[in-house]
């Protein structure tokens, strides 16, 4: 199979990696962070703005019909720079699910998605941990919501269905989740929160929305991983090139060489499996061994990476006032983000039994 990008997807690709890397370097995402801020609104509304956000829709949604190779250029992209913007969320788990399954009136969000107005979400995390009514009234507790504490609308799989939910609405409270990694999330609790058959996604039941957004979600973890790899490689590389030790300069050490190669080996490993299992997504093949493979490989490669960065970085690896923190944070935090490495060999060993 070949899995080489179309000229399309190269040139989305190329775009978004040229907006990134104008907007986002060390010192802003630092004054970012020193502001209390979660998204580099600059770079957001750039990428809006050159019609990048349009363009990861599907054809029948006004976009370009990259599918999911191309969503997954973009994101490895985010991750390659550690990018404080919501495209994963607002895009993978808001935009595909309603340009695939949405009525004409939820459709009516996707321009304003494509903007860059509005931040949509879903709590794919906790799935059953939210009850519904037969009268559309919603119980309960979701957490681990990806940008959840920006996100204007968030879908939410119940026990009733996959829900629309504006989080403005009386009966819902969004709270922060501080987690280790220090990227905050939204928790969503509802409190008898009356919807109706118009808020269902669809506007009917749909037993197959939630693993359809599942799969995605999972292949746009896998790319985002992968930007994440080369980002933590390419400074590994320009800090061994620089830093001496003993007169020379420490990539010439058989170790760090070393070291550094099975960095580039694993990176492309993560590279080639998430490509694999966006392929097969987009070809609408069964795509769950694919996709259990790629999570894998994210979840025990990616940690190898970051690491091993961060070690041959030495002491200024761990130092917030150096980049590669972020890389680690974002690695470690995917790593965990709809089951770990564990549980995706669980998942493979079933699909190969059967």
């Amino acid at each position: 199979m070949d899995f080489q990008y179309t000229e399309e997807q190269q040139a989305l690709a190329d775009l978004a990696e040229q907006i990134i890397s104008d907007q986002i370097d060390h010192a802003s995402l630092r004054a970012l962070e020193a502001d209390g801020d979660r998204v580099h609104q600059p770079t957001w509304q750039a990428l809006a703005t050159a019609g990048v956000l349009a363009a990861l829709l599907p054809e029948s949604a006004g976009g370009a019909g990259v599918g999911m190779v191309g969503v997954g250029a973009v994101l490895e992209a985010v991750g390659r720079h550690a990018a404080a913007v919501p495209l994963y969320p607002t895009i993978v788990l808001g935009g595909l699910p309603i340009a695939e399954f949405g009525t004409t009136e939820q459709k009516a969000l996707l321009p304003k998605i494509a903007a860059g107005e509005l931040v949509v979400s879903a709590a794919l995390a906790d799935v059953g941990s939210v009850e519904a009514t037969t009268e559309h009234v919603l119980s309960g507790t979701a957490n681990f919501v990806p940008s959840g504490l920006d996100a204007q609308m968030v879908l939410v799989p119940a026990s009733g269905g996959v829900y629309l939910v504006d989080t403005s609405l009386s009966g819902l409270e969004v709270v922060e989740m501080k987690t280790t990694s220090g990227y905050s999330e939204g928790r969503l609790v509802f409190d008898n929160l009356q919807l109706t058959d118009a808020d269902l996604l669809g506007g009917s039941v749909d037993s197959s929305q939630h693993q359809w957004m599942r799969e995605r979600a999972e292949v746009a973890l896998c790319a985002l991983t992968t930007g994440i790899c080369e980002g933590a490689l390419s400074l590994l590389g320009d800090y061994a090139k620089q830093r001496e030790q003993f007169n020379r300069v420490i990539a010439s050490f058989q170790a760090v060489s070393q070291r550094a190669g099975d960095s580039y080996i694993d990176t492309e490993a993560v590279r080639l499996t998430a490509r694999s299992a966006a392929f097969h997504v987009d070809a609408g093949h069964d795509a769950e061994g694919s996709i259990a493979i790629a999570r894998w490989w994210a979840a025990e490669a990616g940690h190898r990476v970051v690491h091993a960065a961060t070690h041959i970085h030495g002491g200024v690896g761990v130092d917030r006032d150096y980049p590669l923190h972020r890389h680690f944070l974002m690695s470690r935090q995917l790593e965990l983000t709809l089951g770990n490495s564990e549980e995706q060999l669980e998942t493979l060993g079933d699909f190969l039994a059967r």
